[in-house]
């Protein structure tokens, strides 16, 4: 069976893009709120802004991370004046949360039991995770609120619309 995708467009086109492409996804949340806790306390909260859950897969870079935070940052999903979602976190005075979370790579295809093969080794997401904290803070222009990298962490938040967007670094969509 071919693993591939066909192009979109015929025009000029003949490669195709095989499904086995690294991709850093991300859950993105419009919240009116959202909280992690850590065995029990308080770990990081945020109020109106963004919840964003994070996958890395085994061939992400920094690449992937430079276009991805940007990309989100600059999402128009809030509402302007007119009550049109024409503005950005950064243009809305909006929070963002990040939380890593491997199980966005899972593999449904054989059985019941999810597989996570996909999923970065944590030798190489948990860097990438910072560094798109970073990269985030940088476009922000403020800190974010996180999680912490392989904890079991509980995240409670309050959607807002619901507004929620996955998106990957491969599709560029």
């Amino acid at each position: 069976m071919d693993k591939s995708i066909a192009p979109q467009s015929t025009l000029e086109c003949t490669h195709t893009i095989p499904y086995n492409l690294p991709t850093m996804r991300a859950v993105i949340q419009r919240v009116i709120e959202a909280s992690v806790t850590i065995d029990g306390p308080l770990f990081s909260t945020i109020g109106p802004g963004l919840l964003v859950l994070l996958g890395v897969e085994e061939g992400d870079e920094m690449e992937d991370v430079t276009w991805l935070s940007g990309k989100i940052s600059r999402m128009r999903i809030f509402p302007d004046g007119d009550g049109k979602m024409n503005r950005s976190v950064l243009e809305a005075g909006g929070e963002v949360l990040i939380v890593s979370q491997f199980t966005l790579h899972a593999s449904t295809k054989k059985g019941n039991r999810p597989s996570f093969l996909r999923a970065a080794h944590p030798l190489h997401s948990e860097p990438l995770y910072c560094e798109f904290c970073k990269a985030m803070e940088q476009e922000i222009g403020k800190p974010c609120g996180r999680g912490v990298f392989g904890a079991d962490m509980k995240i409670s938040l309050v959607n807002d619309g619901p507004i929620t967007i996955l998106i990957d670094s491969r599709a560029r969509e």
